[in-house]
C-alpha cells in the first residue's frame, strides 16, 4: 500500500512540476514599428528586411559563435497601447533551416497592429513575452525599431524602460530615418532621443537605418551585435562582412 502511495505521489509531482525551460544563448524580442506613419507597403518592406537579415550567413555565424549555438526570437509589430501583434511566435534558430522557417512565417501573416505610438506599452509587452516563454537565455534583449520617439498613449517610455531594465533585460534600438520615406523628425534628434529615453541596460546601443537601401544592412548589423556574446566576435564578423562587400 505504501509503495503504491509513493508511486502515485511521485506521478502527481511530475504532472504538477513545470517543464524545464530550454537553455540557449539569447532570448530576443523584435519590436517593429507598425504605427500610423507606416503604411502596408512599409510593413512588408520592414518584414522583408528582417527576413533577409535573419537568414544572412553572417548572422548565422554570430549564432554559431556562442556557447549553445542557438537563440530564440519572436517578431512583434507594435502601435498603440492596445495593439501589439505577435507576427511570429518564439522560434528557436540554430541554423539555416530554422532561420528560413522564421523568415517564411514573417512574410505570411497580414498586418494586425494599428494606432498612434505607444512605445512604453510596446516595451512592457516585450518584457511580458520574455517572462512567460518556455526558454532560459544567457541574455535577454528587446530590440525596438521606430521612426519617431513619441508616446501618445499608455505608460511613459522612461517608466517602462526602467521596469524592463530592472528585470535584467537589455533594450536596443533601431532608429529608422527613412523607408519609403517618412524621413527624419524635424523637431528633435531621433538617435539622441533613443539614447536618452528608450535604450537601456549593459552595452545597450542604437543602430540607424538612414535609407531604404540600407535598411536590411542596418538590421543585419544590429542582429550581429545583439547575438554575438563577445564584442570581439561581433567585430570579427562585421569586419569580414565589410571586406566581402
Amino acid at each position: 500500500m505504501r509503495i503504491a502511495f509513493v508511486a502515485v505521489f511521485t506521478w502527481f509531482l511530475l504532472l504538477a512540476s513545470p517543464a524545464l525551460a530550454e537553455e540557449l544563448d539569447l532570448e530576443l524580442v523584435l519590436l517593429a514599428d507598425a504605427t500610423g506613419s507606416i503604411d502596408d507597403a512599409e510593413i512588408r518592406f520592414q518584414r522583408a528586411g528582417y527576413a533577409e537579415a535573419i537568414t544572412d550567413p553572417s548572422v548565422l555565424s554570430a549564432i554559431a559563435s556562442n556557447a549553445y549555438g542557438k537563440i530564440v526570437v519572436t517578431y512583434v509589430e507594435w502601435a498603440d497601447m492596445f495593439s501589439q501583434d505577435v507576427v511570429v511566435d518564439w522560434t528557436v534558430i540554430d541554423g539555416k533551416a530554422s532561420a528560413e522557417e522564421f523568415a517564411g512565417k514573417l512574410m505570411e501573416k497580414p498586418r494586425q497592429a494599428y494606432g498612434r505610438n505607444a512605445i512604453g506599452a510596446a516595451l512592457l509587452k516585450g518584457k511580458e513575452l520574455i517572462d512567460e516563454n518556455a526558454y532560459t537565455g544567457l541574455r535577454r534583449v528587446i530590440d525596438l525599431s521606430a521612426d519617431s520617439a513619441n508616446n501618445w498613449n499608455g505608460p511613459p517610455i522612461r517608466e517602462a524602460r526602467d521596469t524592463v531594465v530592472s528585470a535584467g533585460i537589455v533594450i536596443n534600438g533601431l532608429a529608422v530615418l527613412c523607408r519609403h520615406c517618412s524621413g527624419r523628425p524635424v523637431s528633435y534628434d531621433l538617435e539622441q532621443r533613443f539614447h536618452d529615453e528608450i535604450i537601456g541596460g549593459p552595452a545597450a546601443f542604437v543602430v540607424t537605418a538612414d535609407s531604404a537601401e540600407t535598411f536590411a544592412d542596418a538590421v543585419r548589423k544590429k542582429l550581429i551585435l545583439e547575438i554575438a556574446t563577445k564584442p570581439e566576435d561581433a567585430e570579427k564578423i562585421l569586419t569580414r562582412l565589410a571586406r566581402a562587400e
